[in-house]
């Protein structure tokens, strides 16, 4: 019998509606899977439950009164231990703040709480987000739910294995280069990154920057879009967010897959991906290739991507931690300490090329995307690493300059600011999830999903294609 934790939140958000699932027994249910498995795999790493316990009885009483219920109501939720939580440790995964406690949510926070969900527990993550390794010196090492002994990806690696595990049903994610899509895809569960501004983040330093961006996690599409349409809307803070079309991401009228123009990708004309996960994206494509109305392969333009990026990313890096690493740079690990020094080593003319290379990347994006309803590409260039390896230095035979260039099959997609949906789509030869990419056109994010959704349908019809479900009762035996 299935337990109330594997449930979908969409189908335990309508029995919680209908009085067939107490918010209680929902909660109960995931707190128990997270004593079962969680010490295998470290991916809750600071937990609420009385609090939550309190709050799924409120939750639990308001359906007895027949009150209007939030789209979340009575959901657990795993909030990324990146974004802070009023009264629940939130460290960044840092040294620095090993016992910081916030006074407040943060806006993302608030909206889901607002919108019903209760906060359960906060998930892993790598020091300030940095890195696609989920490994940190407050809280350690999270393991893959297929194999603990493999990384699970990062930054948002924490919430990809609650997912995938059945901790929670819906958890919040964040992406940069790729820190929401990459585990995603080595967990075999969904992420999807907005386009910039359909989340608002009003609290960030870089409001006018498109690169980072909070998005949903789930396990299947519908689930996403139910944790979407309570995490959109302005605010007159986050500059961008003021221009985000309103839309319901709830679902409506399915898509229509044979009226698609396809572009299938290997590398982004760019990118380093292995020759084990090109042969493998040929070998799913030609499953399912045949229910779009015309399916090619087509690179953007996205030549020079790497050098923006990198020159991006480390400024980036600088304006957020710079003071702080210019009197304590032995405060920070490996990763924010190689961005902070590589955007250091850069000119005044070095940032000017890379903001102008950005906008041409952006235009190029937009004309391709003209000819083509979504493009379709790996999510990571190689399957799952051991743990005994922060980053990998090479790709087959091609070495790379920096710790995050394995990752350029992601990152190069955030330069473009178009949505992108990562989808699960089987295993791989390790026996860990492979996933998909797929990308939409700008600000369509609802018409994106509804693509998702339909095509999720088609990969469930084949079992090598479908999404895995990790060995539960092998993590629970430890």
């Amino acid at each position: 019998m299935t337990e109330p934790c594997d449930l979908s939140a969409v189908v335990a958000r309508a029995l919680i509606g209908r009085k067939a699932l107490s918010p209680v027994e929902l909660l109960e249910s995931c707190i128990a899977r997270i004593d079962a498995v969680n010490p295998r795999l470290n991916a809750v790493v600071a937990t609420d439950f009385e609090r939550a316990r309190a709050t799924a009885r409120r939750a639990a009483d308001a359906v007895a009164r027949g009150e209007s219920l939030g789209p979340l109501h009575g959901l657990p939720l795993g909030i990324k231990d990146l974004n802070d939580t009023a009264g629940l440790r939130t460290t960044y995964a840092s040294p620095l703040y090993a016992d910081h406690v916030p006074e407040a949510d943060e806006h993302l926070v608030a909206c889901l709480r607002a919108a019903g969900g209760i906060v359960a527990c906060k998930t892993n993550t790598p020091e300030f987000g940095a890195g696609a390794n989920t490994v940190n010196e407050v809280y350690g090492f999270t393991g893959n739910p297929f194999d603990p002994e493999r990384i699970c990806g990062g930054s948002s690696g924490g919430s990809a294995v609650a997912l995938a595990t059945g901790m929670v049903p819906l958890a919040s994610g964040s992406d940069l280069g790729g820190s929401l899509r990459t585990p995603a895809g080595y967990c075999g569960v969904v992420g999807y990154r907005p386009t910039p501004g359909l989340v608002a983040n009003p609290s960030s330093e870089a409001a006018w920057s498109p690169l980072a961006v909070d998005g949903p996690m789930a396990r299947d599409v519908a689930d996403l879009r139910l944790m979407l349409s309570a995490m959109t809307g302005p605010r007159r803070e986050d500059p961008l967010s003021l221009t985000a079309a309103a839309a319901n991401f709830l679902p409506a009228a399915p898509a229509d897959l044979s009226r698609l123009r396809v572009a299938v990708s290997e590398d982004l004309g760019f990118a380093p991906v292995s020759r084990e996960i090109r042969s493998l994206l040929r070998e799913r494509v030609t499953r399912f290739a045949g229910v779009f109305g015309a399916c090619e392969d087509a690179d953007p333009a996205l030549t020079e991507a790497e050098a923006v990026f990198d020159v991006l990313r480390g400024i980036g890096f600088v304006a957020a931690f710079g003071e702080t690493f210019a009197r304590r740079p032995e405060a920070f690990g490996p990763n924010v300490r190689a961005n902070i020094e590589l955007g250091l080593k850069y000119t005044a003319s070095d940032v000017a090329r890379a903001m102008a290379g950005h906008t041409a990347i952006f235009r190029r994006f937009l004309g391709f995307m003209e000819t083509h309803d979504i493009l379709i590409c790996p999510v990571a260039a190689v399957p799952p690493f051991g743990k005994d390896r922060l980053s990998i230095d090479r790709v087959d035979e091609r070495p790379l300059a920096t710790y995050y260039a394995w990752i350029g099959i992601t990152f190069g997609l955030t330069l473009t600011g178009h949505p992108v949906l990562a989808l699960p789509c089987g295993l791989d030869r390790t026996g860990t999830p492979f996933g998909l990419q797929v990308v939409g056109r700008y600000g369509r994010d609802a018409e994106l999903l509804a693509i998702g959704q339909a095509l999720e349908g088609v990969l469930a019809d084949d079992t090598d294609c479908r999404r895995p479900l990790p060995d539960l009762a092998a993590l629970a035996a430890g």
